[in-house]
């Protein structure tokens, strides 16, 4: 079955320092240059918390609140970056928190059908704090540790309150979405 497009020429429409945007036949589509990727981390600690970001997203302008996150290969020297390198090193820059065991859940796609970027899923286990978070620079992180058991009852009054919600907070509801509890 032919794919509509799936040979068309790619064109760069224009390039910035962190974003790409092309097109390929009639799509439209965002990426990241020089093989800039991001990693995406559950940190759930020994008392069944989650570790949880907040900080002000100037696409939505709004706050969002998010899993703690952080590019890997952005800055010159780190192209090769591993990615739960990366991830150990935003955990702890976002949150105060390190974590004594990385387990990379593999490679998914923010939205495939819009944005050609991947993310690793990283598991932090055995958190310690270490530090007060808050990310670097100008980018005023919240950090929020809040039980599981709460999740739900937290991400709607967050929600009521105006703040932006990102999609990787289903990975927290999944059981009540489905049903469970």
């Amino acid at each position: 079955m032919p794919v509509p497009d799936h040979d068309a020429d790619e064109r760069i429409v224009w390039q910035g320092d962190y974003i790409t945007a092309k097109t390929r036949g009639r799509w439209e589509y965002v990426g990241r240059p020089r093989n800039i990727r991001a990693a995406v981390i559950l940190a759930v600690d020994d008392d069944d918390h989650v570790l949880l970001v907040e900080q002000y997203r100037v696409p939505l302008g709004q706050y969002c609140l998010e899993l703690p996150a952080g590019l890997i290969g952005d800055e010159d020297g780190r192209g090769d970056e591993d990615p739960l390198v990366a991830a150990g090193r935003e955990l702890e820059e976002e949150t105060g928190y390190r974590a004594a065991v990385l387990e990379d859940l593999g490679c998914f796609w923010s939205s495939p059908g819009m944005v050609s970027e991947s993310f690793t899923l990283v598991r932090a286990r055995d958190l310690a704090k270490v530090g007060a978070g808050g990310g670097v620079g100008e980018e005023n992180i919240t950090v929020h540790r809040v039980p599981l058991a709460d999740i739900r009852s937290f991400i709607d009054a967050k929600r009521a309150d105006g703040c932006g919600i990102d999609v990787r907070m289903l990975l927290l509801l999944g059981q009540n979405i489905l049903g469970g509890e």
